[in-house]
């Protein structure tokens, strides 16, 4: 079928033929140069448990590659991990290396006119920066999900959380369940088993009809992921045969499909950065207020950590994607493209046939544990939506919360202003016990142009586990951890290095927080409650005095990002 398709580049070996000599320096022999060339990009390494594996997988491609008469050509580019860089300068890495890891495949793709590309990635940047970079080159492409890891024991994760955390803190002898810990919380390989940022993009990418039906979050112990990998291999040489791009499968209404089910599963914050960074990559804009509109009406459906119960290999067995796409249906567009040349309804039927939803629940049994437990039919919801964006005299362009995650009690919160200027010294701040209970901690120049955008799991957790805390909150123009909880307002912007109104609040202004009517603003100033036009008055004046800091960061990629990052509610993406 395929080998009937002239490659792409084939003038180029006509013209240059020592493309031919060095490919028969490597692992290629005559008849694999006049086949169709499939560039196979992984981010596999010693790096994490969520891309250890993922040279099997892309082992599994290049199989599936060679069955259907093609020839795949192995690149890698190694990913990081937000939880080796966590309390450390390392942090600020992080956002930026989906732009290096972006720019690294489009200079992989752009080498040779490839006829198609897999990309295979499981976590927080690399799964964007894998469909940034395939937006950007537009050749027929398809991602493999490296799925999820197996849940830790009494259904724990990868983040120290709860009771053994909160002691921890404090000094507690807890030495016996920090080593368990340290031994079972991440059980194999795969992305954490919460609906973080890691989920949430593996999440993404299906609902955008980028990876074949059925593969986010699969559990990456399972033989299953290794069969949907060689499928992935068999499928790119029919859509490089169809001339089938990102651009077909990547459209509006994919965008808007994929953001209802963003809502409808509890998805990261982080996806408001992802989301409109791989749209841009395609001339398309999403605006953040688009999130908020569609969160206001689409359905809550799913019981998954951090904001409910269970953890994301039971929501697989109980359906995962195609399981939430059935449930949201009726307002979804099922007449998209998807990389399986087949529209969303085709492939929500085929899998129907095909006994996928039947064979789920069989594994769910094992647990003792129901569909619905974990994804609720629509119209069982128990509210619309997970995120919402907030805007005020404190965030004139808009800011984030996931509510799904907030206590109702703090869903309406005002307090005073606990300013500072270092995640690092809010963090010790609480652990210290010298932050008031109702405050507002307020964590500025951790935006993208204050210092790459770090996200600030270790503070938002030092606040969840100290249960003196419970009723107070953290506002920020940094970023979450998907496994944020509780009461904390990040992406203010604009953000404090761009001279933005949180640069300017001070220690015991009053904050007020109104996540049902969506408002984050400045109440009051020095303690003292003021009407609006008297904050106004205030917040100007002292505008007018600040000076912008001087931010160091180290020369090179840091440097770069930081002085040419654009908004986070715009996607935080290099400007051009």
């Amino acid at each position: 079928m395929a080998q009937e398709k002239k490659q792409k580049s084939s003038k180029i070996r006509e013209d240059w033929i020592q493309v031919d000599a060095l490919c028969c320096g490597m692992d290629w022999d005559e008849a694999d140069l006049s086949k169709p060339q499939i560039l196979i990009e992984d981010v596999f390494g010693s790096s994490h448990p969520g891309s250890v594996h993922l040279d099997r997988l892309a082992q599994e491609v290049s199989i599936g590659v060679f069955q259907e008469g093609g020839k795949p050509a192995g690149f890698h580019g190694t990913d990081i991990c937000d939880g080796w860089a966590m309390l450390h300068s390392g942090m600020n890495y992080i956002l930026p290396s989906r732009e290096v890891l972006c720019d690294l495949v489009e200079v992989h793709g752009r080498v040779i006119p490839w006829d198609g590309i897999v990309v295979l990635s499981s976590c927080d940047k690399s799964i964007p920066a894998h469909l940034m970079a395939v937006s950007r080159l537009n050749i027929p492409a398809i991602h493999v999900p490296g799925g999820s890891n197996r849940i830790g024991p009494n259904l724990s994760h990868s983040v120290l959380v709860g009771e053994t955390a909160t002691k921890m803190r404090r000094g507690e002898n807890v030495s016996r369940e920090v080593r368990d810990y340290k031994l079972s919380a991440c059980p194999g390989a795969g992305a954490c088993q919460f609906m973080g940022t890691a989920s949430t993009m593996q999440c993404m990418s299906e609902a955008l009809g980028m990876a074949w039906p059925g593969s986010a979050l699969i559990p990456a112990s399972l033989a299953d992921i290794g069969r949907l990998s060689r499928q992935a291999g068999r499928q790119i040489m029919e859509l490089a045969q169809k001339g089938i791009r990102p651009s077909d499968i990547l459209t509006p209404e994919a965008f808007e499909n994929a953001i209802k089910v963003h809502a409808a599963i509890g998805g990261s914050t982080n996806a408001l950065l992802h989301l409109p960074a791989i749209a841009h990559e395609l001339g398309l804009k999403i605006e953040a207020e688009r999130f908020d509109q569609l969160n206001r009406v689409i359905p809550y459906l799913t019981n998954i950590q951090p904001s409910g119960e269970y953890l994301t290999e039971l929501f697989w067995y109980a359906g995962g994607i195609p399981r939430v796409q059935k449930e949201l249906r009726g307002v979804l567009d099922l007449k998209v493209m998807t990389v399986t040349g087949k529209t969303l309804a085709e492939n929500l039927e085929q899998l129907e046939r095909e006994g996928f939803f039947r064979r789920g629940e069989g594994y769910l049994a094992n647990y003792k544990v129901k569909r619905e437990d974990i994804i609720r039919q629509a119209e069982n919801s128990k509210g619309a939506g997970s995120i919402a964006v907030l805007k005020g005299n404190l965030a004139p362009e808009g800011a984030v919360v996931k509510y799904s995650a907030v206590a109702s009690a703090m869903l309406t919160h005002e307090g005073p202003a606990r300013v500072f200027n270092r995640e690092e010294d809010a963090f010790q701040a609480i652990l210290q016990g010298r932050i008031q209970p109702g405050s507002v901690i307020v964590i500025r120049y951790e935006g993208p142009r204050g210092s790459g955008m770090p996200e600030i799991l270790a503070t938002t957790e030092a606040l969840a586990t100290n249960p003196d805390l419970h009723n107070t909150a953290i506002v920020t123009d940094g970023r979450f951890s998907g496994a944020t909880r509780g009461p904390c307002i990040g992406h203010v912007s604009p953000e404090a290095a761009r001279g933005g109104p949180i640069a300017v609040v001070e220690d015991g202004d009053l904050i007020s927080i109104d996540i049902p009517n969506r408002i984050l603003s400045v109440a009051g100033c020095a303690g003292e409650k003021m009407n609006p036009q008297a904050i106004q008055a205030v917040m100007a004046e002292r505008q007018k005095r600040w000076q912008p800091p001087t931010l160091q960061q180290p020369r090179g990629l840091l440097q770069r990002y930081c002085r040419q990052a654009g908004s986070a509610m715009k996607g935080a993406y290099l400007m051009e």
